[in-house]
């Protein structure tokens, strides 16, 4: 059953309850996700002729085709719904609230004798994790502190009453330096190893008054038995914890747990502080640039934002501390603006990280206007553009009379390659050896308004003059001609051809320009070149899939990108194809080539 659409012109209908609405365009996409106390009353906002909205939104209001909406029973239902559908739509007129970063969780795994290991990755059914914390050197110092308090094991054994019970494995190096007691050789038992575990879950969740009582009562015992050289080793132990514990950035034990989030905006960035609070103390930072698309306001934000930054630390802390106020009932955790006390002091932190963001983001971004790259300044001179082309994009087919058609985008960003950037096309419209067309379909795959969102200050394009028209066409057709610098590069004279130019421009060999731009069109070659042979050794290869055991599609894959083509695989050896895929795999596969050469001989 599909969602019920609504145009402009009937907004009336729409219910006056909580919930989200969506912003479809001509093309059926949806352009914005927006949560709302009351949708016909938000919605209607939009298209209230009094109502003066910002040019980003009035241009919005353009595209608008048509509206749905999903009724909900709360706010927070509504927030929660609006920020997954944001994540995976991504919007054009929504802010983008992901984070790039991978943080890093100290693991205690769920072995018989358990783990204590750093790791990017969380599976709740392998361990228990802790985290994230802010930086690898942080975590790093946080499992030395944990080394020189505890002991435990750092081996891969599957330390299975069976396997010690057969005296399988013999103890290590970590035994003999005091940091594990042999749990692999029966010499320390399963409950008293898990009380060493239990200790280092209470000092990672900031439980630092039980682990100070366990190791003075150890420290006292020692000592009654006259074992001073084992007291002394206590008493070092608690010296660690309590310097580990200054460090630990304590604000107060009473505050509990809180998440902490602070945000300031200008017309268009808003920079966010983040703290996340554990017993107290500051367990995890962070700081975000935010990108405004529709000059939003920040208290407008901050929802979102609140609910974002929970996500990327697995927050459950039952009250967030905010800057702003927020007119917003939003579910499991309560939103306080403090005006005096602790919670005051950590919001008022908060807001100084943020501060310190948008001071260093400003500071870049002049650093970067003040100290342009050099050879950009030379292309800039020589190609006469508007602006430094800091953001360069180059395109280039690749085909064999029209067979496996493909194409690729390479991107360079102040002069150097950003290969997260770049991107494969297939050809889809495109029969026959047509490079002009193909060029055509590409930059207006490229270009329109799901393909890119932010623009590069200059287009390069393999060929001449006729694949320049081609991507030239497909700009004039998404309303892009005179708004990006584009020009093509021909390989034999090095010709520099731009638009409605019939002469190209020819520069010195030596200059650092036209070095430039031949790195720029020979990365894009390669790049497509690569792509196009895999796609060959792919097509070769596929008629055959069906009669091979266990080799499919990925499998295929994986080969291609270690040995590059299928003339290579056929004549690899048996242990070569298995170090890839398997020794299962790889003898299906050998088995099937040895059969299919003594057929054809």
């Amino acid at each position: 059953m599909e969602t019920p659409r609504y145009t402009p012109n009937d907004i009336q209908y729409l219910p006056t309850l909580p919930g989200i609405y969506l912003f479809y365009n001509q093309k059926e996409e949806v352009i914005y996700v927006g949560k709302a106390k009351n949708i016909k009353k938000r919605v209607s906002d939009y298209f209230t002729a009094s109502k003066v909205h910002n040019l980003k939104t009035a241009r919005m209001i353009t595209h608008i085709a048509s509206i749905a909406y999903t009724a909900l029973n709360s706010e927070y239902e509504a927030l929660l719904l609006e920020n997954n559908l944001i994540k995976a739509l991504q919007p054009r007129y929504n802010i983008l609230l992901k984070d790039g970063k991978t943080y890093p969780y100290l693991c205690i795994t769920n072995d018989r004798f358990p783990k204590v290991l750093i790791t990017r990755k969380t599976i709740p059914p392998l361990g228990k994790y802790y985290g994230p914390f802010t930086s690898s050197y942080t975590i790093k110092q946080t499992l030395e502190v944990i080394k020189k308090l505890f002991t435990f094991r750092t081996c891969n054994y599957n330390l299975s009453q069976a396997n010690i019970t057969k005296n399988k494995f013999k103890v290590c190096l970590d035994y003999h330096l005091g940091h594990c007691k042999g749990p692999c050789q029966a010499l320390q038992d399963e409950s008293n190893y898990q009380k060493e575990i239990d200790q280092i879950e209470a000092l990672l969740k900031n439980n630092f008054a039980s682990v100070k009582k366990v190791l003075k009562e150890k420290m006292l015992a020692a000592a009654q038995l006259l074992d001073y050289k084992q007291a002394q080793r206590f008493k070092e132990k608690l010296i660690i914890l309590e310097q580990y514990q200054a460090k630990s950035l304590v604000i107060n034990p009473l505050v509990g747990d809180l998440d902490v989030v602070a945000i300031i905006s200008d017309e268009n960035h808003a920079f966010v502080g983040y703290l996340h609070i554990k017993q107290g103390a500051i367990s995890f930072t962070q700081h975000r640039v935010l990108t405004k698309k529709l000059e939003e306001e920040a208290a407008d934000l901050l929802p979102l934002v609140v609910c974002s930054l929970r996500d990327c630390s697995d927050s459950t802390a039952p009250e967030v501390l905010v800057n702003l106020p927020l007119n917003l009932t939003i579910g499991p955790f309560a939103i306080t603006m403090p005006k005096i006390g602790d919670k005051r002091k950590l919001v008022e932190l908060a807001l100084q990280n943020a501060l310190l963001c948008k001071k260093d983001f400003l500071h870049q971004k002049s650093n970067f206007q003040e100290k342009p790259n050099l050879t950009l300044v030379k292309l800039q001179h020589d190609l006469k553009l508007k602006e430094i082309p800091y953001w360069i994009e180059c395109f280039d087919n690749s085909n064999i009379q029209g067979d496996h058609p493909v194409a690729a985008m390479v991107c360079f960003k102040d002069g150097k390659p950003s290969k997260k950037d770049y991107r494969h096309y297939h050809i889809k419209t495109v029969i026959g050896p047509d490079d002009f067309a193909s060029m055509y379909e590409i930059i207006k795959r490229r270009y329109s308004p799901k393909g890119a969102e932010a623009l590069p200050q200059l287009i390069v394009i393999d060929g001449g003059k006729g694949q320049l028209n081609a991507a030239l066409r497909a700009l004039q057709e998404l309303d892009l001609y005179g708004q990006l610098a584009i020009i093509s590069i021909a390989k034999r004279l090095e010709e520099l051809y731009f638009p409605n130019d019939p002469f190209p421009l020819y520069l010195n060999k030596q200059s650092p320009s036209l070095k430039l731009l031949q790195q720029i069109r020979n990365e894009a070659h390669r790049f497509a070149i690569t792509f196009h042979r895999k796609q060959r050794s792919k097509k070769t290869f596929q008629p055959a899939w069906h009669d091979i055991p266990g080799i499919g599609p990925k499998t295929l894959d994986k080969l291609v990108d270690q040995l590059g083509n299928f003339k290579t695989i056929q004549t690899s050896s048996l242990a070569t194809l298995a170090a890839i895929i398997g020794p299962s795999k790889a003898k299906s596969l050998h088995d099937y080539f040895v059969t299919q050469k003594e057929t054809t001989t």
